[in-house]
């Protein structure tokens, strides 16, 4: 006789909950009784695809991937636009916004990471948005319909994504930043200024340096002021200044939270029987917004949902590239350098090419590319297996096959 099934709750419908019972169902399909709670109204979908629904080179349907076909299919229990709002560990039970309540052998928290919402006088006003969710672009797409001007607070990837988006939608665009080069999170200064060239020439407007005093309008925002006095008009403000774990749900059932959930190399929290995976985790001092180390994750957290549990999450580089058309850019590792690194650089103003290796002794230590991106991976497996380059030294900012060739 078959052992009855236990239940999963699943905490979050967004892409690092569902690649986690992606995994789960591949190694026990008939282990739990899964039921998801989301606090969107959809299906799951591509939250790194919302760029070029922006810009209008996908639509919604392009970038689901869960219908709700997809959950009846799999036998599991999807509550769309009802969020879980309590979590009772004693009695292991979780309720809904609606008044749901049900109970949970396992539970897995992926309720991900909200804007930073920058807090000066006017942040409520309408008008002012992050750039996180369909919703948003809806109402950026609203907004576009009647041109006008927009501002991007936030100089950083998601805040170029959206600025282009706009662009392209019609409306005049200024990128706030606060420091004085663009992405300097992920671009050293050279290639940040080619960049900011780039887009320039698209028709982006840029301030860098500046710093957002208040956000003045009526009932609906029209004008961004700075510190310095200096003001801009606005129509729409999008908040792009980075992104918080959502962690209050969690705090509230008393998990440790730091500045995230903190979990174990299995994807554990402090309570056995609770897993978080994605933005809403701590993992070893470090939190997480790519999308790579989250795939990592959830197959580790699926893994052991399944006690199949052999597997350890291992932070790993992580790259970044930039979705703009006709801008290619690729960084991965310490691109910064630090005493006793070394830098190769080559520079081809003419062609927009700029690409800077920082060694290590006789290894890879970081990597920025702009304008020839195509050696992008190659660097970055020399990263990851710590290869001794000495002997393509001389030719490694040609690529791979110019290195393959000499070997």
């Amino acid at each position: 006789m078959n052992a009855p099934r236990q239940s999963l709750v699943v905490i979050g419908n967004g892409m690092a909950g569902m690649r986690t019972v992606e995994e789960l169902l591949k190694l026990s399909p008939e282990l739990y009784d899964i039921t998801v709670f989301g606090a969107e109204p959809h299906g799951n979908y591509n939250r790194i695809l919302l760029s070029p629904v922006l810009a209008g080179d996908k639509n919604i349907d392009d970038i689901m991937l869960h219908t709700r076909q997809w959950y009846a299919d799999n036998g599991i229990t999807l509550h769309a636009g009802d969020p879980v709002v309590h979590i009772d560990r004693r009695r292991r039970m979780v309720r809904s916004k609606s008044g749901r309540e049900l109970w949970y052998d396992r539970l897995l928290l992926a309720t991900g990471s909200t804007p930073f919402i920058v807090p000066v006088p006017g942040h409520k006003l309408a008008g002012v948005i992050g750039f996180r969710d369909i919703c948003d672009v809806d109402t950026m797409l609203e907004a576009a319909r009647s041109g006008g001007r927009a501002v991007v607070i936030g100089g950083g990837l998601l805040g170029l994504e959206a600025a282009n988006g706009l662009l392209r939608r019609g409306m005049h665009v200024t990128v706030v930043h606060v420091t004085d080069s663009l992405m300097n999170q992920q671009l050293d200064k050279p290639a940040s200024l080619l960049l900011k060239n780039a887009l320039e020439l698209k028709g982006l407007h840029f301030m860098l340096d500046a710093h957002t005093a208040e956000i003045i309008g009526g009932k609906r925002v029209s004008a961004v002021r700075f510190k310095d006095g200096s003001e801009i008009a606005a129509d729409l403000v999008v908040m792009a200044a980075g992104v918080r774990p959502n962690i209050a749900l969690a705090q509230k059932a008393g998990l440790h939270c730091e500045r995230a959930i903190v979990v174990d190399d299995t994807l554990q929290t402090y309570d056995p029987r609770i897993y978080a995976v994605g933005e809403c985790v701590q993992h070893r001092s470090s939190t997480f917004g790519l999308v790579a180390p989250i795939w990592d994750q959830a197959k580790v957290c699926g893994a052991h949902l399944a006690r199949s549990g052999h597997r350890r999450y291992v932070q790993s580089a992580t790259p970044t590239k930039l979705k703009v058309t006709g801008v290619d850019l690729y960084s991965v590792g310490d691109f910064i350098g630090a005493e006793g690194t070394e830098d190769l650089v080559l520079r081809d103003p003419r062609r927009g090419i700029y690409k800077r290796l920082v060694l290590n002794g006789n290894r890879i230590a970081g990597a920025v590319l702009y304008g020839d991106v195509q050696d992008g991976p190659w660097y970055f497996g020399l990263i990851q297996d710590r290869t001794d380059i000495s002997s393509m030294r001389n030719r490694l900012l040609f690529g791979e096959a110019l290195c393959a060739r000499a070997a």
